[in-house]
């Protein structure tokens, strides 16, 4: 009875002991100093061995506690190596090491945070293997370095070619990650070839709007990224001192000269927020507004991530671009039409409300028309127009609104109880009539989207003198739809230029088939590059702020 009692008890301690043991994190040795450098190239294998299973034994996380991108890819290429070392040999580093940390401490000057590809642990360890005559013999360090590096070579060629943000339904790209195989392969031809710097380099994307980003933003970086500023109070009364904190932090960011004396004039203050308001795309007025305050109180931090969320949007867009195709950027306020890697036509444009927004999407342009009906949408029925019309009948007439029944037909507004009529029940369709008093003005460009949105004209053309035009219900008003029109169709002998103009100028109700549908991309990009400055644009949608949380930034 007492020997069976002993032998369950020591049964026991035995599945305890392995279930600790089967959930204890395994401890990577410090460090292991070889006599010779010689010996290093039997000794660094066991170490890299070890570092692999430490980081499958620890959910992919390295022992910088920086996640790999994947320790499958980093088993798979050391198995073809038998855990050599690739970055060094007998207590030297490759040159291409060199490389590599270069572009890996310079990483923010391509949209990405160097952290992640664990600069910090690689500095430490360079330091050390150059200062340090006794690490040069350390075999764990050596390992160490050689596993953090090829884990940031295969995460930055990933992250450079595929962006770091998950691919969504706008992405363009086939794919969306590169296999063990193919990472395994990128990194021994680099090696091999000495091309490491060149393989990152060459999964950039290559799109102009991309590089006049990345070089303005390297401007942008050399300039501020020193600089230290301090907020100022966005609740505030209009006194000298208020206005005082506003020309020091003027000064800070070198937008304000105060040389000839410290002062709180208002021509010297209107002076440098002018100057600030320029550098940053706002409108010009010289005020300490409510915008202009917060993008005063902005960090480098700030404008850093906002170039990085939009460096990651232009990589979900394939390698090469159609031959000619329309780029909306809808926070830009601005259409491009492209050809041959030229920008043929720009245009002001007018987007949906942050209400109402503009859906990102990817389609092809097919026809346009000239003086088109309005169909007004349900919700815009619902929510603005039936009130209206309970309220005055003569709303109808004053919006040139038909009523048309299921049928098609246009039906006597007096025939109808607009009393019954609610979201619930409202067995029509408001249409308003073609003309210059149409919403939709002139002429409609159509292609097909399940949002039902288009690009058009409008009746209201003031409106793109505003400098917020984030003003519609979904659409894209343009500002130069006659000449988007006139270049869709300018090589097309089906409908020449003399032709429609004297369409246009009749009013006459036409629709165009272009003979070449043209792809259309609405896109969201807040801050571009151009002539070597970077124009940023307000996050009207909030965009940039989702963005940036799934990317950690």
């Amino acid at each position: 009875m007492k020997y069976r009692f002993l032998r369950d008890n020591l049964t026991i301690v035995i599945v305890l002991f392995s279930l600790f043991a089967c959930h204890r994190k395994r401890v990577l040795r410090d460090k292991e100093i070889v006599k010779d450098v010689r010996q290093l190239s039997e000794v660094i294998p066991e170490n890299i061995a070890e570092r692999l299973e430490y980081i499958v034994d620890n959910e992919d996380v390295m022992e910088d506690s920086v996640p790999a991108l994947r320790s499958g890819a980093l088993t798979y290429f050391y198995q073809q190596t038998s855990n050599n070392p690739v970055w060094s040999t007998e207590g030297v580093l490759d040159p291409q090491a060199d490389s590599l940390f270069f572009y890996v401490s310079h990483a923010d000057e391509s949209g990405l945070n160097p952290a992640v590809y664990h600069n910090v642990a690689l500095t430490q360890a360079m330091k050390r293997l150059r200062e340090d005559d006794a690490a040069k013999k350390d075999a764990a360090l050596w390992a160490q370095v050689d596993v953090l590096m090829t884990d940031a070579f295969m995460k930055m060629v990933t992250h450079l070619r595929f962006g770091v943000a998950p691919r969504d339904s706008i992405t363009l790209r086939r794919d969306s990650v590169y296999s063990d195989t193919l990472l395994a392969n990128y990194l021994t031809s680099a090696l091999h070839q000495h091309i490491v710097g060149a393989t990152l380099r060459w999964q950039e994307p290559q799109h102009q709007g991309y590089q006049l980003l990345k070089s303005a933003w390297i401007n942008f970086k050399g300039k501020y990224s020193d600089m230290k500023w301090d907020s100022v109070p966005t609740s505030y009364t209009d006194t000298p001192a208020y206005r005082q904190l506003l020309i020091n932090r003027l000064v800070q960011s070198a937008h304000l000269d105060t040389s000839g004396g410290h002062s709180t004039d208002t021509a010297l203050l209107k002076k440098g927020i002018r100057a600030f308001q320029k550098e940053f795309n706002m409108y010009e007025d010289g005020q300490a507004g409510k915008k202009t305050v917060q993008a005063l109180n902005k960090t480098f931090r700030d404008w850093s991530a906002q170039v990085a969320v939009n460096m990651d949007r232009w990589r979900k867009l394939p390698d090469t671009l159609p031959q000619r195709f329309i780029l909306v950027n809808v926070p830009g306020y601005r259409m491009e039409l492209w050809d041959s890697g030229t920008v043929v036509l720009t245009s002001k444009i007018i987007v949906g409300a942050p209400r109402t927004r503009t859906p990102m999407l990817n389609s092809r342009m097919t026809n346009f028309i000239m003086y088109p009906y309005w169909r007004v949408p349900f919700s815009i029925t619902i929510k603005e127009m039936l009130p209206a019309i309970k309220r005055d009948r003569a709303y109808l007439a004053k919006k040139s609104l038909e009523i048309i029944d299921r049928d098609g037909n246009a039906i006597n507004p007096d025939s109808v109880n607009w009393d019954r009529m609610s979201r619930n029940y409202f067995p029509y369709v408001l249409r308003q009539m073609d003309g210059l008093e149409n919403s939709l003005g002139i002429m409609k460009f159509n292609f097909m989207n399940k949002y039902s949105v288009y690009l058009h004209d409008t009746n209201n053309r003031g409106l793109f003198s505003n400098a917020y035009r984030a003003l519609s219900h979904g659409c894209v008003r343009v500002q130069q739809w006659d000449s988007l029109a006139m270049y869709l169709t300018k090589d097309d002998a089906r409908h020449p230029r003399d032709s429609m103009r004297m369409w246009l100028a009749n009013g006459n109700k036409k629709q165009i088939d272009i003979q070449r549908s043209v792809p259309i991309y609405l896109r969201y990009f807040s801050a571009e590059g151009r002539e070597g400055r970077i124009v940023f644009h307000e996050d009207i949608y909030g965009e940039d702020k989702v963005l940036r949380k799934i990317m950690g930034l």
